[in-house]
């Protein structure tokens, strides 16, 4: 395990994750001819969504071997290969959750930077889940082959806008078009790559020329008194005026990287394969085995909460966390899983500590993105999946069935945005639900309801582009051609005054007829105080067995209602009056003639269209606030509260529903993608007049004015 690495390769879309993952998977021999990502040939992007767009939407996990290392370069382990497991997350804001998840069972990271752009908004939000999950950071500064890159910069804005203690231990050798290499900072060497050599795999590591040295020599005195600040055995040695070897330095980098108390940086750039190695070597070097990561905390029993830590230890009774789920067309249902403890071997019973339930392991398989690979057993601080576990769903714990353990799983954000569905065809219906059952078991952001009031099945996601990718995914893996759109408004209807109505259903045609009379009053009631069906007949006017079919006619009514068939709210309906013929009455008359007297009633006690109003919340850095405050009052927002935390806006607004849609979007452009917002149903308003106006017929807009 100490010659073990798990760690992810994070930042924001088109940084570089996957062109990076894509060399060090050539340097470390995994493959034998470079991808591109503008190809579509990359082995971590192997979906088709992904090739065709150019961009990773689902983590994908592979290990490698790292054995090489540059002459004179001090290493840890100098004879012995390292395996590295690495997970190429996505770097649009939409997929999230899978950056989220990777996280949470990863023991280091890589950061990726872009040399021109630095800093940018989603790397914001992976750093913030970094620090979540209190996972080990390098930074890699990438595309330093680019014109306006600027290696410094990016640091100072690391360290500016991330609260990073980041700092070099290696720089660019060069910029832009004159990109040679790297210069080895705790070395103090410089490795210089063949200009001829277009694979990166050919350099010569030498001595720092005299302009080199000075800059360097700098660097490295920044970085020692940096790393004396915070690591008492460099310190020691500044203290009593003894060298800081390379090797001491190292450890001490090390040290202070495991405990999240500095981020080392490597500039380079993947495209023009500069400095990848030594990213690698510094992953080795710097990142923690799992060993040395942060021990996991798990829970002995729901009914104690008693909580103890889990030290990795083959020997030891198993434990794990499903943190991925995944449907292959050839394997069937993978579970993806980190190893915390234990070993879990082909053909063994665990117990499901959330569900209760034993799951018998079917079989076991290291992933290599795409490949499969059986395997009979996996051990402490391993990352595969597993075949036959049913009732597995991300983030639930398996353990020995006599050691139950409970591990947090990873939290997830609500999603921001939906759309109506529905099959094009009845022979697509099944499928569709088939579908959609299995992608929301795969996404844990994606969720899939049908609205009881519209009928309509609803999908919901984290941006028009991840359920742009769930359609694509329905056509193309499920064969189910759908249609979209927005969904329906649950709008509801009131009245706003009291009134009369009378209903008379009267029917004859030569035998028994028809007749029913009701008499009714209609009032208004408080917000939030429902509908009321009274009766106030006296004298026996209708009689005692024909009352629940006036109410049964009412209830139909309130439900369908008046104006644009929503259901009504806030309403007191009285009946106060009727009459009956002993002959001819009939429960279907009395029914009938309280849906006319209702309708009559509602047409003079001014009727008003309702609309759901939300609860907005935007949290959106100082400099937006204005774009934002204006936008929502574009969408007839009101804004019911400005704060301030640090240097971020929380703007609090409410909202109507119908003015919402898109606003992911819309608020992910007008802050560049750096603010995020929530909302939840709050209250219904009555819809502004001429609003009503554009919604209604001409006869039916007539009835509102009236």
């Amino acid at each position: 395990m100490e010659r073990t690495r798990n760690i992810g390769i994070v930042a924001h879309i088109d940084a570089g994750k996957t062109t990076t993952t894509e060399r060090v998977l050539f340097y470390t021999g995994r493959i034998h001819r470079m991808g591109e990502v503008h190809d579509g040939n990359t082995v971590t992007d192997w979906m088709d969504q992904e090739k065709e767009r150019g961009i990773t939407i689902t983590s994908a996990a592979i290990s490698c071997y790292w054995t090489q290392r540059p002459e004179g370069v001090p290493r840890n382990f100098p004879d012995q290969a390292c395996r590295i497991n690495i997970i190429d997350t996505p770097g649009h804001v939409d997929f999230t959750a899978e950056v989220e998840r990777s996280m949470r069972v990863l023991d280091g990271a890589v950061a990726v930077f872009c040399g021109v752009a630095g800093v940018q908004p989603q790397t914001e939000t992976v750093w913030r889940q970094a620090d979540k999950y209190q996972v080990p950071r390098i930074a890699f500064v990438n595309k330093m082959d680019r014109v306006g890159a600027d290696f410094d910069r990016v640091v100072q804005e690391m360290r500016t806008k991330l609260g990073a203690y980041a700092y070099p231990v290696a720089i660019p050798l060069g910029n832009g078009d004159d990109l040679r290499g790297v210069v080895d900072v705790v070395g103090q060497k410089a490795i210089v790559y063949d200009p001829e050599d277009p694979t990166g795999e050919r350099y010569e590591v030498r001595e720092l020329k005299p302009e080199e040295e000075l800059r360097t020599q700098s660097v490295l005195e920044q970085l020692v008194a940096v790393v004396s600040d915070k690591d008492d055995e460099i310190a020691e040695l500044l203290i009593e005026d003894r060298p800081v070897s390379p090797k001491a330095l190292q450890r001490a980098i090390r040290r202070l990287t495991v405990r999240q108390e500095l981020v080392p940086v490597i500039g380079g750039s993947a495209f023009r394969n500069r400095g990848v190695q030594f990213l690698l070597d510094a992953v080795i070097d710097y990142l923690p085995s799992p060993l040395e990561a942060a021990p996991m905390t798990a829970t002995l029993n729901d009914r104690t909460e008693e909580t103890v830590e889990i030290e990795p230890d083959d020997r030891k009774p198993f434990c794990g966390l499903a943190f991925k789920l995944w449907t292959d067309p050839f394997v069937g249902r993978l579970v993806f899983l980190r190893v915390y403890r234990g070993t879990l071997e082909k053909g063994k019973t665990v117990h499901n500590a959330v569900t209760g339930r034993k799951e018998r392991i079917s079989r076991l398989l290291l992933i290599q993105a795409d490949k499969r690979t059986d395997v009979t057993a996996i051990h402490s601080g391993d990352i595969a999946a597993m075949v036959g576990a049913r009732d597995v769903v991300t983030g639930h714990t398996l353990c020995a069935p006599k050691s139950p353990l409970l591990l947090e799983p990873p939290s997830f954000p609500e999603p921001v945005i939906s759309m109506a569905i529905e099959p094009r065809t009845t022979a697509d219906r099944d499928r569709l639900q088939d579908g959609l059952r299995r992608l929301a078991d795969e996404d844990p952001t994606f969720r899939r309801a049908v609205n009881a009031e519209t009928g309509q099945l609803i999908v919901s996601g984290m941006g028009e582009l991840h359920l742009e990718i769930i359609r694509d995914r329905l056509l193309k893996e499920f064969k189910v051609d759908a249609n979209a759109g927005a969904p329906q408004i649950a709008y509801r209807e009131t009245v706003t005054r009291v009134a009369q109505g009378t209903g008379k259903f009267i029917r004859q045609s030569g035998g028994k007829g028809q007749y029913g009379h009701v008499d009714l009053r209609l009032e208004p009631r408080p917000a939030g105080e429902g509908v009321e069906i009274l009766e106030r007949i006296s004298g026996g006017a209708i009689p005692k067995e024909f009352l629940p079919a006036v109410r049964s006619g009412l209830e139909e009514s309130v439900t369908s209602g008046v104006l644009a068939g929503y259901q009504m709210v806030d309403v007191r309906v009285v009946v106060v009056d009727g009459s009956f013929h002993e002959v001819d009455s009939s429960e279907l008359a009395f029914k009938m003639a309280a849906i006319f007297a209702f309708r009559d009633a509602a047409q003079e006690a001014g009727l008003a269209l309702l609309e759901p109003i939300m609860a907005v919340e935007v949290y959106t850095p100082e400099e937006h606030q204005g774009d934002i405050i204006g936008d929502i009052n574009r969408r007839r927002g009101k804004i019911a509260n400005l704060n301030a935390k640090g240097r971020t806006a929380i703007v609090s607004a409410e909202v109507p529903l119908a003015e919402m849609f898109g606003y992911a979007t819309a608020v992910r452009s007008l802050s560049k993608g750096r603010a995020s917002h929530s909302m939840h149903p709050l209250r219904f308003d009555a819809v502004p007049p001429q609003i009503v106006s554009q919604m209604l017929d001409p006869g039916e807009r007539y009835a509102v004015q009236a």
